[in-house]
């Protein structure tokens, strides 16, 4: 077969074009895909920006109302924050834990002595009470002023006399 000059490069072109253009379908099929993908792709970027424009929304909402409280909080928060700068702070847990092993039982037992001591108080009321009726009912038996004489002129009492009579107090 003759050949032509040119013709050959002719129908390489022609060749490649029928090759491109059967596949042209599956291309554009592909880019039509492709495209839907995009498009899908924007709705949900749509969607996702409108929720985050209520979310922002929202926020700003928030942030109105906090606002005025933060900013009259602040000039505490300022000074909070030099006091928890001390070192003293550092210090407190273990402070506690001094107080709570040495000056808590030391508490509990003055509670406990006024417990006590309000028993001995209340048991020597008793006995003064008691020691006061006895002295009158001493006082009226005769010959009860003679003891009080004798121990007058010897200046104690023997052994067997019982103790003086105790006036009458008006304690409540």
């Amino acid at each position: 077969m003759a050949r032509f000059p040119g013709i050959d490069g002719l129908f390489s072109v022609l060749q490649a074009q029928t090759e491109a253009l059967a596949t042209l379908p599956t291309v554009v099929q592909s880019l039509t895909g492709a495209v839907r993908q995009l498009g899908d792709a924007v709705g949900e970027a749509r969607e996702t920006l409108a929720a985050v424009h209520r979310l922002a929304l929202r926020m700003d909402g928030l942030a109105a109302e906090l606002e005025e409280p933060l900013r009259a909080l602040a000039p505490g928060l300022s000074r909070l924050a030099v006091v928890l700068d001390d070192p003293v702070i550092e210090e407190l847990p273990e402070t506690l834990r001094k107080v709570q092993a040495d000056v808590l039982p030391v508490l509990r037992t003055l509670a406990d002595t006024h417990e006590r001591v309000a028993f001995i108080a209340g048991s020597t009321e008793r006995i003064m009470t008691f020691v006061d009726e006895t002295s009158r009912t001493i006082a009226h038996l005769p010959g009860a002023a003679l003891l009080g004489r004798r121990r007058v002129a010897t200046g104690r009492l023997p052994a067997e006399a019982p103790p003086p009579p105790v006036p009458p107090t008006d304690l409540p």
